[in-house]
């Protein structure tokens, strides 16, 4: 099989990241923080361990102020719930994930807050747009930093001053680009950053975290016993404790610290940099294809890329490619339903979305794969 749906999770992972869950499970299975037995505090080290790492990842000087996770949307959701109060107002984009656009209007149907959607075309000024819906109580902008659906990105950092200026918190949605992209949290006007463990992390699944810097008044979403204070009724603020409550996925996290740990030996850069490679290059085949319709008008600053071909269902596409090809890529909507609203898909598209471990000859494999499909097609 060659996998090529790398935004949903990322696989394979490096070897050790496997190795790393089996130890923790075999020798670390004790609930970390919750006893002081040997056991207790080794899988406790595990956990601060790879906290550490992903801060020096990240470029967060404290690594308290990195909240473990289940997956980015516990994050984002946790951020939403735990920031907005009713009566609040906030401002998100026309790229968001559902991991963003569900919770925000459920939060807007069941507590009273305000949701405005912001979208522009491509190249169009995101600020400007942002900027015409605000209002006196806009209290939390979200945008995602790139799409899971055409791998273009928004101007984070652009946005980010400007929602600073306002007096406005600023979530990222980091899911395609933590890992991909280098962060310096503690120096960018970025409020809080929800991050998945099991994509460009290299990571298990069931990992994730989100960045909250220490001027958010961020509560906890999620109640229950954290270790800490454990004869009081009130759930302690404290973080990252008081945001972590329940056992732990420490054999996951375990494994997030080796994926981690390889990204900071083989540099954020040169994994990048690969990744864009054969992103232009899977983009420049198919633009050759005869009946391929390039949903990503350019090649991306992301490895995605989506496209169609003409008169067949994305989702058969993808069947084909699977059965006939062993090939694995994503159709359909791609949990994106505001994007596609805006990009006229009504059927979804067939996502491509390599990774570190891809090569030239498998992106080669892909484009003559596609070339035969569309070529059947058209008979």
């Amino acid at each position: 099989m060659i996998y090529f749906d790398n935004a949903a999770s990322s696989w394979p992972k490096p070897p050790e990241v496997a190795e790393a869950v089996q130890q923790a499970i075999m020798h670390a299975g004790a609930n970390p923080g919750r006893g002081g037995h040997q056991l207790a505090r080794k899988a406790e080290d595990i956990i601060e361990g790879t906290r550490g790492r992903l801060a020096e990842l990240l470029g967060v000087h404290d690594p308290q102020h990195l909240l473990f996770c289940f997956n980015t949307t516990h994050a984002i959701n946790q951020a939403l719930k735990g920031l907005l109060k009713e009566g609040d107002h906030l401002v998100i984009t026309g790229w968001e994930h559902n991991a963003v656009a569900r919770p925000a209007f459920w939060l807007q149907d069941h507590h009273g807050i305000g949701v405005s959607v912001v979208d522009v075309d491509a190249g169009g000024d995101w600020v400007s747009a942002i900027k015409k819906e605000i209002r006196p109580n806009t209290r939390l902008l979200v945008t995602i930093h790139g799409s899971n659906v055409t791998g273009e990105c928004l101007p984070v950092l652009e946005i980010g001053e400007f929602a600073r200026e306002q007096g406005i918190y600023y979530l990222v949605d980091a899911a395609q680009t933590a890992g991909l992209f280098p962060y310096q949290l503690d120096q960018m006007p970025i409020d809080m950053l929800a991050f998945p463990g099991h994509k460009s992390l290299l990571g298990p699944q069931g990992t994730g975290g989100l960045y909250v810097a220490p001027n958010v008044p961020l509560t906890p979403w999620m109640q229950g016993g954290t270790g800490t204070k454990s004869e009081e009724m009130d759930q302690p603020q404290i973080r990252p404790t008081g945001f972590e409550s329940g056992t732990p996925n420490t054999p996951g996290i375990a494994g997030l610290g080796k994926g981690v740990e390889f990204l900071l030996k083989t540099g954020v850069g040169e994994v990048c940099e690969h990744e864009q490679a054969l992103t232009r290059q899977l983009w420049e085949g198919l633009r050759e294809i005869d009946g391929v319709e390039l949903v990503t008008d350019a090649p991306p600053a992301l490895p995605v890329i989506s496209f169609n071909i003409q008169g067949v269902d994305s989702n058969e596409v993808a069947m084909i490619l699977d059965q006939h090809y062993q090939m694995a890529v994503r159709a359909g909507f791609h949990c994106a339903a505001l994007k596609h609203r805006g990009l006229k898909t009504e059927t979804g598209t067939v996502r491509v979305s390599p990774g570190y471990f891809n090569t030239k000859d498998e992106v080669d494999q892909l484009l003559a794969a596609v070339r035969e499909i569309s070529k059947a097609y058209s008979l």
